[in-house]
């Protein structure tokens, strides 16, 4: 693997990437389906669509929505999506254990000096003395599933800070926002767009930052069904040179804002299309802007997190013990970092 900088990485994918995009797309008008989840770090899929880079690169894509990372996995194993976007799960590395599944790239990074994941605390909790990560002893962490990136983060966060906490699966997002809103769990760690408002709410508070307890998370992946990775290298490099138009538009206009406000204003009006679609615009936006983080440009992978929640998952017996980086990760179409 390449040993590389994040800065030195960057400027080698974005060559690659022009490389990649001169070249004719090989797929022409092929049909995909693609998981997502409604959250702003979904962006660079939203914009690939809504720009037409998927379509320029001879991909027909249909956005599948979902509320968990778990299902995705499922999903890409049984042939129902052909790539995804998501958080890596215990479900994720025993399907590719099994030879189904493969993380072919990076999506969403924590990094020092943006605004990142929150850990929450409910009211009642907070109330009663929880204002830190250090007073998580004996406290209940929202979860999706055992195995999840929640557990993942609450467990590293408690390591940490030297106290033991519970865990509560709750399937979906939405279940574990309500239970933490009602004092039914007392903690939790979520992206800005969706800890922010809640925080504003007065219903929960920000106690800390992920950051601080994991840097350099890569919390989400790119990934796809070993045939595909395999099979239809011309389609999965097309995908990943698309997708990756759409994360430097993203980044450029959230982060780097080189279009002013006129071009974060154009990317909320994007974003808008895909979350809190139940509100109107004006209260979407602060919400959709809260949530602005860096999105690995050339879906640039850090290797060094990969394995480490790698073996963090088999320190718990979540995955079986042999399983290696080479099971779960394909390098071969992005650079990588931290090797």
């Amino acid at each position: 693997m390449t040993r590389l900088t994040r800065r030195g990485a960057m400027a080698l994918v974005g060559g690659t990437a022009a490389a990649t995009l001169a070249t004719p797309a090989l797929s022409m008008n092929r049909k995909i389906n693609v998981g997502a989840l409604r959250f702003t770090s979904h962006a660079g899929n939203f914009t690939a669509v809504e720009r037409g880079y998927f379509a320029e690169a001879g991909l027909d894509v249909e956005l599948k929505f979902f509320q968990a990372a778990q299902p995705m996995a499922v999903a890409i194993a049984s042939g129902d999506l052909d790539y995804a976007v998501t958080a890596i799960s215990g479900g994720l590395i025993s399907l590719a254990d099994k030879g189904a599944v493969k993380v072919i790239g990076g999506a969403l990074s924590e990094e020092a000096g943006i605004d990142g994941q929150k850990i929450l605390a409910s009211d009642g909790a907070y109330q009663a003395g929880l204002t830190s990560p250090a007073g998580l002893e004996g406290k209940m962490f929202g979860s999706s599933t055992a195995g999840s990136s929640f557990h993942y983060m609450g467990a590293k966060i408690a390591m940490a800070e030297g106290v033991n906490v519970r865990f509560k699966p709750l399937q979906k997002v939405g279940t574990i926002i309500g239970a933490l809103k009602t004092n039914q769990i007392d903690a939790w760690a979520i992206v800005p767009h969706i800890a922010k408002p809640l925080a504003a709410s007065g219903a929960v508070h920000i106690i800390g930052d992920v950051a601080d307890y994991i840097p350099n998370y890569q919390v989400t992946t790119v990934f796809t069904s070993t045939t595909n990775a395999n099979g239809e290298e011309q389609m999965t490099s097309d995908f990943l040179s698309a997708y990756s138009r759409g994360v430097k538009d993203y980044n450029d206009a959230m982060i780097a804002k080189t279009s002013g406000d006129a071009g974060v204003d154009a990317m909320v009006d994007l974003i808008h299309n895909y979350v809190y679609t139940d509100r109107e615009r004006a209260k979407a936006a602060p919400s959709i802007i809260n949530g602005t983080m860096r999105l690995n440009e050339g879906a640039a992978l850090n290797v060094a997190s990969v394995q480490d929640q790698l073996d963090w998952f088999k320190s718990e017996n979540l995955v079986d013990s042999d399983i290696t980086m080479e099971t779960l990760v394909d390098p071969r179409y992005v650079e990588t970092i931290g090797a």
